[in-house]
Order: C-alpha cells, then sequence, then structure tokens
C-alpha cells in the first residue's frame, strides 16, 4: 500500500495514507484479542474464524450489534476515546449471552469527520479491550472518514459481534417458572443508554465535565464515561453449574421493557425496590432532572446491568459463581403470575 496516493481523493478531503496509519496502530491491539479459531488477521476483505463445535450436536449462531449511542459525544468532549470501545463491544456481547452463546468474534464500524490515526488507534484500543473480557477476537473493522457530512471531531462507533450455542442450552422463557429467584447483577454506573437526557440533564456542552462531584467521588466527565460492565465470563460460568432459565440485558427502557422480554406470558418479575443497590450518578440524574422515579426505572438501568431467573434450588450456586468471578451479585426478587409482566415494590 506504500504506493497507494491519491492526490484528488485527498482534496476532497479523504486521506486514505492516515487510514493505513491508523491500521498499522491498531494492529497491536488487534493482536492482544487472537483466540484459538483466528484464521486471518486485519487486512484482508473478509474476517475469517474456525469456530470450535466439538461436543455441539447442533450448533446456533447467535448475532448482535450496537453502537455506542450518545455516550461518545462525552468522550468527544473529554478527548478521551479508549474506553467507548468496550461499551461497543458490551452492548452486543451483552445481548448474545442472553441467549445462553458464547461470542466467538467481533467487528468494528468507525465513521469519523477527519481520520486521525491516533484517535482511531485509540478508539479500537478500547474495542480490544472489550474484546478480551468478552473472551472474543477482533477479526475485522472498517474506518470511513466523511468530510463534509461530520465534522472534524465527530464519530460514530458501532460493531456486531457473532456467538455460538448448542440448540439443546439455548435459554429459553418459557422455562421460567413461579417460584424462580431474581437475580441482579450489578451494572459500573449508566452503562451506555439513556445518553440524550443524561447529556440534557447535566448540559454537558456547556458542563464542566473535569469537575470533581463529591457525591460521586470522582469528576462527572469521569462518571459518565464509565465502561458498560461485560457479563460474558461470570454468565457463562454460571450457566455451566446452575438452572439458569432466563437472562436480561437491561439496556434502553430499563427494568419495564427488558426483564418482560425473558419471560413469558402469564408470568411476572416482583421486585423489591428496596433491594436494588442504586449507585449516586442516578440519584444526582433525578435530582437535576426533576424526573419521575418510575421514569428512571424505565430509562436506566439504575444499577442493575442485567438480570438473571434462576431455579431456586440453584440460586445460591448462582451467586456463588458470579461473585466467584468479581460480580457481586444479590437477589432483588423473584417470578410471580400476574398479568402485569413487572412490579416493584
Amino acid at each position: 500500500m506504500e504506493n497507494s496516493h491519491s492526490a484528488s481523493y485527498a482534496a476532497a478531503g479523504v486521506n486514505i495514507e492516515a487510514g493505513y496509519e491508523g491500521v498499522r496502530l491498531m494492529k497491536k491491539h488487534v493482536e492482544r484479542t487472537n483466540i484459538p479459531g483466528v484464521v486471518s488477521g486485519i487486512g484482508g476483505f473478509g474476517g475469517l474464524f474456525a469456530p470450535d463445535l466439538a461436543g455441539m450436536r447442533e450448533p446456533i449462531l447467535v448475532s448482535g450489534t450496537d453502537g455506542v449511542g450518545t455516550k461518545q459525544r462525552i468522550a468527544q468532549l473529554m478527548d478521551k476515546h479508549d474506553t467507548v470501545g468496550i461499551d461497543c463491544v458490551a452492548m452486543c456481547v451483552n445481548d448474545i449471552i442472553c441467549c445462553g452463546a458464547k461470542p466467538l468474534f467481533f467487528l468494528d464500524y468507525i465513521a469519523i469527520g477527519k481520520n486521525e490515526p491516533e484517535k482511531v488507534a485509540s478508539l479500537v484500543a478500547g474495542v480490544a479491550e472489550g474484546c478480551v473480557q468478552a473472551g472474543c477476537a477482533l477479526i475485522g473493522g472498517e474506518t470511513a472518514e466523511h468530510p463534509g457530512t461530520m465534522s472534524a471531531d465527530d464519530y460514530d462507533l458501532a460493531g456486531f459481534s457473532v456467538g455460538v450455542v448448542d440448540k439443546a442450552k439455548i435459554l429459553d422463557p418459557q422455562s421460567v417458572q413461579p417460584g424462580d429467584v431474581l437475580l441482579a447483577l450489578p451494572s459500573s454506573g449508566v452503562h451506555s443508554n439513556g445518553y440524550s437526557l443524561v447529556r440534557k440533564v447535566f448540559d454537558v456542552e456547556h458542563a464542566n465535565l473535569g469537575r470533581f462531584v463529591p457525591e460521586l467521588g470522582k469528576s462527572l466527565g469521569e462518571a459518565l464515561l464509565t465502561p458498560t460492565r461485560i457479563y460474558v465470563k461470570p454468565v457463562l460460568a454460571a450457566l455451566e453449574a446452575a438452572e439458569v432459565h432466563a437472562l436480561s440485558h437491561i439496556t434502553g427502557g430499563g427494568f419495564y421493557e427488558n426483564i418482560p422480554r425473558s419471560l413469558p406470558e402469564g408470568l411476572c418479575a416482583k421486585i423489591d425496590k428496596a433491594a436494588v443497590k442504586t449507585p449516586p450518578i442516578f440519584a444526582l440524574i433525578q435530582k437535576l432532572g426533576n424526573i419521575h422515579e418510575r421514569d428512571m426505572f424505565n430509562t436506566f438501568n439504575m444499577g442493575v446491568g442485567m438480570s438473571m431467573a434462576v431455579s431456586p434450588a440453584t440460586a445460591d450456586r448462582a451467586l456463588e459463581l458470579l461473585r466467584a468471578q468479581g460480580v457481586e451479585a444479590y437477589v432483588m426478587g423473584e417470578i410471580v403470575r400476574g398479568k402485569e409482566r413487572i412490579r416493584l415494590c
């Protein structure tokens, strides 16, 4: 590619040489994610992966795609770009494991106003870190320079992941039973949802994001950029040894939208609000935004990044395994009969 250069394209605002430099800088980050099954390195027209299907009778591929959303605006305002890639991976792989699947590989897509190799490499470093946490490989991606349609400092980060699960082990909402224990897997903060409301509440375009906030124990910007927690390895451990019936990734729409997605008709998630451990950032958002409590639970994760419905007989075992993996899970409710699907009391 050393002979590749277009003066006309550069005059239109696209620097293909900067793209090559970005690829060079990101290679060391991508290499961190190599796992058995990776066939090709980055740079080809397609990412190649040979999955190990040993022991699976009917392997089913499971895919998930998402972006970081307007959380990336916080990163742009703070000129800190090495964590939103973790969010991008998390939003995809946390969805995949709700089917009981293990993520295999990930690909990213970066649209950027002006291709600055160091910035792109920083974004990919975050993606690579997310892949390492999830135990999957980063096998490809794309960076597209969009002069004239995006400002020079603007970018949008998205991606997708593919995982695999044996058909017999797919988590089916129909297996959820009355009496199942509902576990809460704590979030690291706001994660990557509700940021349009967050940005409005804090007026981030004019706020001092570096200001220390005593209630948070850190600056506002640090709190808002805290990466989304990746639950893949702890959940996979629990799935192997406990009778897990359903998982819900608590994203946009909060409790009210996401938990019912993992329940069959006629069953309700009865949640003890007093049991929910909610980090201070949510109280600050609610206070400054004068937001009704129901809207908070219908927009944010409120400190619960994922819920797990598990049989009463194996609930303690699931808690033990999750805590051994560093997730301080706890009981927040139970599954009961009811038409309302979710009840916070």
